[in-house]
């Protein structure tokens, strides 16, 4: 009766989604769990891609994130690869990486300088990966919601509009940081340093 009891509740745990069906591999691309919110425990997913999903990576960056055992984590907004970017990030003109690496449970912003692409990435931020969950159907299922895209410099001077003392704007492209719904960071190198521009 027992055995019983506990095939039930593994074929229904299975139909929930948070593990894998009897007799089946777990999916490495999907990671699945619960986390408590509001003293209740809610199940997440979040859908990862492996670097060989972004071919036009260039190599030395991909041999990089490989090494590091990088997955690319993807929200769920998510309808194409992203959580990488390619942009003039250092200056204008260079070849610069931006990615979301998500490895041993945390995900960090990595930049790679195309001047040093096979160099040690900088680390921009890091989060726990269950940190960057929320909540975004009726399910009430959490998904991951931290993305990153290229911004223009036009479009950071716009982010910038309501300041009182409005910087000059850039020669070259940064990184809008985005928490899905929520908040956007815009983070800039000048003078050989990051600095940010947080939006609403």
């Amino acid at each position: 009766m027992r055995d019983r009891i506990g095939y039930l509740l593994a074929l229904l745990l299975a139909s929930s989604g948070t593990v894998p069906a009897l007799g089946q591999k777990p999916d490495p691309l999907l990671e699945t769990g619960s986390v408590a919110v509001d003293g209740k425990m809610t199940p997440y997913l979040i859908r990862n891609l492996p670097i060989s999903s972004f071919p036009s990576l260039s190599p030395a960056v991909a041999n990089s994130l490989d090494a590091m055992g990088c997955m690319i984590p993807q929200t769920y907004e998510a309808h194409r690869p992203e959580n990488v970017i390619h942009a003039s990030l250092e200056r204008p003109g260079s070849d610069d990486w931006a990615v979301l690496c998500a490895v041993g449970g945390k995900v960090s912003l990595l930049v790679f300088f195309g001047r040093s692409p096979a160099d040690k990435p900088m680390v921009l931020k890091t989060f726990t990966e269950t940190d960057r969950l929320q909540a975004h159907d009726a399910s009430g299922q959490l998904g991951f919601n931290w993305g990153i895209d290229p911004a223009s410099p036009e479009r950071l001077h716009d982010a910038q509009a309501a300041m009182a003392h409005r910087p000059p704007m850039l020669d070259h492209d940064c990184v809008e940081d985005t928490i899905l719904d929520r908040r956007t960071v815009y983070r800039f190198y000048r003078n050989g340093t990051w600095e940010t521009e947080e939006t609403e």
